[in-house]
């Protein structure tokens, strides 16, 4: 009996070495639970490109939006928990779970992999709206109550939330717009329908640098160095309007530790990388430095906090 045990637990150890030997022996899928153009599918090509490089198979990007990221989030779940589905999260998942769109046991469906990388919001506008710093935007909003539109990416969206804290904080009345995703909420933006967007500056910071929107300010602790110019919301007056974003991958619930320890080892190299870190530099953003445990602890630590932020304001979901 003993003999068999042994064997037993022999043969799971080799079948455990053999899976993370040949794993990946096909290409890997992250779904990006938000459309196109947005900041997760920004950071999120960044990251599978090199990824797929290190893995030595390609890393194909998903695209599910709609449902505020609760349709791809939901994809990911009902995967196969084999390492070759993977799942690119923001704040916007425990917002998703704040808002009730989302069970909270739903943080049970995934285990974290890696924290990538975090940004602050950064407020541009067309560049025809006749301002040209953050005071004369509130000025205009209060010489016009109810007349200016903000673009975000969906109720309870990282664009929704940074707009409700803005707008409460300047105290002034504005329209928020909602849009499928944060691509969608740029392009109107950009083609002057609304006249203002408080997005992830990786998705803002290269139409400021075309010249398609002007910045006015960043809703971080600090300048921005693809933007030395642009004041933060503190410097502009305006202090306790910040908002800040980040991003990381998850896998399904029931994924091989030995797949896991593969992943966790290629991103940790991605996002310890020079390259990466002067990329995410020019986009706006920071690398995340977390193990896999801070990192769940963080997603749930945002889910906590986010909660406590969407009953105070009232937000519902639609």
């Amino acid at each position: 009996m003993a003999m068999r045990l042994v064997l037993g637990f022999l043969f799971l150890l080799l079948t455990a070495w053999a899976h993370a030997q040949a794993y990946p022996a096909k290409p890997v899928r992250l779904i990006i639970p938000f459309p196109p153009g947005g900041s997760n599918d920004v950071v999120g090509r960044v990251v599978a490109a090199q990824l797929g490089e290190r893995l030595g198979q390609g890393v194909i990007i998903d695209n599910r939006g709609g449902g505020g990221g609760t349709i791809g989030i939901n994809a990911a779940a009902k995967s196969p928990a084999d390492g070759y589905t993977l799942l690119f999260v923001s704040v916007g998942f425990p917002v998703s779970i704040a808002l009730g769109q989302l069970p909270h046991e739903s943080l049970q469906w995934f285990v974290p992999v890696a924290a990538v990388g975090t940004g602050p919001s950064l407020l541009v506008v067309p560049p025809a709206l006749p301002v040209s710093s953050l005071q004369e935007l509130v000025a205009l909003a209060k010489r016009k109550p109810g007349e200016l539109n903000a673009a975000a990416a969906g109720v309870g969206s990282f664009q929704h939330l940074a707009t409700e804290l803005f707008r409460l904080q300047a105290g002034i009345d504005i329209v928020i717009v909602q849009y499928k995703g944060g691509g969608p909420a740029l392009t109107d933006t950009i083609a002057g329908q609304v006249q203002m967007n408080i997005g992830s500056a990786v998705q803002n910071v290269p139409h400021v640098r075309t010249g398609k929107l002007r910045a006015l300010g960043v809703g971080g602790p600090h300048r921005l160095a693809a933007l030395p110019d642009v004041p933060t919301f503190a410097e502009a007056g305006l202090p306790g309007a910040e908002a800040t974003n980040w991003w990381g991958i998850v896998a399904p619930a029931g994924t091989p530790a030995t797949v896991l320890q593969r992943l966790q080892a290629e991103i940790g190299a991605i996002v310890d990388s020079p390259e990466t870190q002067k990329r995410f530099e020019l986009e706006g953003a920071d690398v995340l430095h977390m193990t896999s445990a801070e990192f769940g602890q963080h997603i749930a630590a945002e889910t906590a906090k986010w909660t406590g932020v969407v009953k105070q304001a009232g937000i519902k979901a639609q």
